[in-house]
């Protein structure tokens, strides 16, 4: 009886239940949110459907619907943050068979992306452009940004007292809840607490800067605490448009920074540590093409070597 209920209930009542029960507190918010929105379109797409109706075909007009709208990365993910509830409803028999088995994913053809990250001439152009004055600046961000590696919301939390001058270090400890109200929040995992080696160039610079400056406090964040990441890059696109180079976003000094350093010949397992990767496979992941280019470089030098023994 209580089955029948729960199985002429709508899907949308069930998926946000389903949210609640398994999902908050158990994510971040920015993860949540992401749940939360995938709901929202449950009730702009199916309203009237109820748990025990899903069928292949519906779940699959369902992803149709949602990709009309949505490039296939996007649709790919809706499916995902449904799936999981999806398959529970199966397991408890409210629904007879899985709806999602060979779900066909579709979407809209991507736009162009821009470039994820500036080679180091490009780079170099960037940082000759910055507008370096006595005060801070978003231009000092963007710099150290570059220099560190290290995320948008790492680099709004960092106060003076993150900075070793002597051992030229910088800390990594904590974030900025920019997307909320303000204040610091943990980081993203466990592994991106670190300590990141600095140049000397930017431990003179910084040592300069910081002066006086409370040792608590947020280096880059005002008193009210809001900071909009589209404000930051509007900054940058402005600097990349006066530098002549290719327009990049903040996240993309990261992937700049990262790719540098491959391309000098730093170890996998050194960069995953530097930008705070919870495991080398999420950097080979995402630096997959360059690994795969210094890979080709490799087999000629291997070659060559080989070739030269004769």
């Amino acid at each position: 009886m209580f089955e029948d209920t729960i199985r002429n209930e709508l899907f949308h009542v069930y998926y946000k239940r389903w949210i609640t029960v398994y999902k908050e507190g158990a994510i971040r918010s920015v993860t949540m949110a992401k749940y939360l929105m995938t709901h929202q379109w449950l009730v702009k797409l199916v309203p009237n459907m109820k748990v025990g109706e899903m069928t292949r075909i519906s779940y699959q007009q369902l992803l149709n619907d949602y990709a009309t709208e949505h490039e296939r990365q996007t649709t790919m993910d809706f499916h995902h943050q449904l799936k999981g509830a999806v398959l529970d409803a199966v397991d408890e028999g409210l629904i007879e068979r899985d709806p999602t088995r060979k779900a066909i994913i579709k979407g809209r053809t991507p736009r162009e992306k821009k470039p994820k990250y500036l080679n180091q001439f490009e780079l170099h152009t960037l940082l000759t452009h910055l507008n370096l004055r006595q005060e801070i600046n978003w231009d000092w961000f963007i710099l150290l940004l570059a220099k560190t590696g290290i995320r948008f919301s790492e680099g709004l939390a960092l106060t003076p007292k993150d900075f070793d001058f002597t051992h030229q270090t910088l800390s990594i400890s904590k974030t900025w809840n920019y997307k909320g109200d303000g204040g610091f929040l943990p980081t993203k995992n466990q592994s991106s607490v670190r300590k990141i080696q600095l140049d000397w160039q930017t431990v003179i610079r910084f040592s300069q800067l910081l002066k006086g400056l409370p040792e608590d406090k947020p280096i880059f964040v005002r008193t009210n605490g809001k900071i909009y990441n589209s404000t930051v890059n509007d900054v940058l696109t402005r600097l990349c448009k006066k530098a002549n180079v290719p327009n990049i976003s903040i996240h993309g000094l990261r992937h700049t920074h990262a790719s540098l350093l491959l391309f000098a010949g730093v170890s996998i397992a050194s960069v995953a540590r530097r930008l705070g990767h919870a495991s080398m496979t999420t950097t080979q992941k995402t630096y997959l093409h360059i690994i795969q280019e210094l890979e080709n470089k490799d087999i000629d030098l291997v070659m060559r070597s080989l070739s030269s023994l004769s």
